[in-house]
């Protein structure tokens, strides 16, 4: 069976980023310069066992701002060319995981209309030198890039990282389940159409 490669270049004032998705070989390498994104996202590759390549600059001199979210942009538009040139996919995807004491969910829905609904009561608003409001962020641009509807849940903890940390790992566990090529000879929809 062929690889499902999607190359994926954008550039702007703000940043400048090259990313490969694969969910047919397993392999990351991500290098955003800050290091607990790069932590969070080899992670949700990594337990979501697909390939990811990111190698990513930005104005993070500025504000990490511009980064994450085009990272989430740039990522959102590979799960989109995913099932634009591959064709279909299950559609659906969940995941619970825990990490310690913390305990976080998501579920996907690769329906065509982006839509995200993102609960965190986080205790610490960084984790080393990354801005916890950022998550909110990356996730926001991920599902209205990709047009995916994405519900993702720190249910709770006590450590900011834990938390976030279990979100992407289920986060890729979701994608993993969602992404999955469907047997459908058409989408995965009573309607024939997402």
């Amino acid at each position: 069976m062929s690889s499902r490669l999607i190359n994926i270049e954008r550039s702007t004032r703000e940043t400048s980023i090259t990313l490969s998705l694969d969910f047919d070989a397993p392999q990351q390498f991500v290098d955003t310069g800050l290091p607990f994104f790069d932590h969070i996202l080899t992670s949700m590759a990594y337990h979501g066992f697909f390939g990811l390549t990111i190698k990513a600059e930005g104005d993070v001199q500025v504000d990490a701002h511009h980064l994450v979210e085009d990272v989430g942009i740039a990522l959102g538009n590979a799960l989109r060319q995913t099932v634009q040139q591959y064709g279909h996919v299950e559609r659906y995807g969940q995941s619970l995981i825990p990490m310690d004491e913390a305990l976080s969910e998501v579920i996907v829905d690769v329906s065509g209309r982006p839509y995200l609904v993102y609960s965190a009561d986080y205790p610490q608003e960084y984790c080393g030198q990354f801005p916890i409001p950022l998550i909110r962020e990356f996730l926001y641009a991920l599902a209205h890039n990709a047009q995916i509807n994405l519900h993702a849940h720190c249910r709770y903890g006590e450590n900011s990282h834990h938390m976030v940390e279990a979100l992407f790992k289920a986060l890729g566990r979701a994608f993993m389940t969602a992404y999955r090529r469907s047997e459908r000879s058409e989408p995965s929809s009573t309607k024939g159409v997402l």
